[in-house]
């Protein structure tokens, strides 16, 4: 009797498997065709280009599923992040390309978000960053030089030229193979944003091989 219900039991399990895998998302609906595509930076790998600002509640809120959905990502994609650039954006955007060019992203992102909304702090200023980066063991020194470099101002020049070429309006949102855009507004959750764009990368995949 209790191995026929475990059998019942993954049979079960089974049937809602493939039923999340064989669910199809609509364009339109779940995620939407950008009417002019752009090249990726990725090369043979489907490019994810996640558009974020840190002080967005709705970034903070997907970031626990992204980051451990990212932990899965398919090895023939990369997941690519850039700042939102709205005007009043853009010294938090060339603070996260400063944490990237020291290579401590995976250290200090988290943090920066927690600043602003678990803690409640603005980081409106260079100094109000400083002090969330040195408890983080950053020297200030290297950061400061980090944010007044030329590369970071490039990369943030090259950020506002990608949110123009990409149409952004709202963040978080994300562009697959720069052509397929999704969003919790669209998809209609945190979670069913990372499904569509698990799909978008199944879809993509199969589109380069044609």
């Amino acid at each position: 009797m209790k191995q026929t219900i475990r059998v019942a039991a993954l049979l079960l399990v089974a049937v809602l498997a493939n039923s999340v895998q064989a669910e199809t998302f609509r364009a339109g609906k779940d995620y939407e065709e950008l009417a002019f595509p752009q090249a990726v930076e990725t090369g043979d790998r489907v490019e994810v280009r996640e558009f974020f600002w840190y002080g967005c509640p709705h970034c903070y809120a997907i970031e626990p599923s992204l980051s451990h959905w990212l932990k899965s990502l398919p090895k023939n994609a990369s997941f690519v992040r850039t700042p939102g650039t709205y005007l009043p954006w853009q010294f938090l955007g060339r603070v996260y390309y400063s944490i990237e060019s020291l290579g401590l992203v995976d250290k200090l992102h988290k943090p920066i978000f927690d600043a602003i909304h678990r803690e409640k702090r603005k980081l409106n200023s260079l100094d109000e960053v400083i002090a969330v980066v040195e408890a983080h063991g950053v020297k200030k020194a290297d950061f400061v030089k980090a944010y007044n470099s030329f590369g970071v101002r490039l990369k943030m020049k090259r950020a506002i030229q990608i949110n123009t070429d990409f149409d952004v309006r709202s963040v978080p949102n994300f562009v697959v193979d720069g052509k397929y855009r999704t969003s919790a507004s669209l998809a209609g959750s945190d979670e069913r944003t990372l499904q569509v764009l698990d799909y978008l990368i199944k879809k993509a995949a199969t589109e380069r091989r044609k």
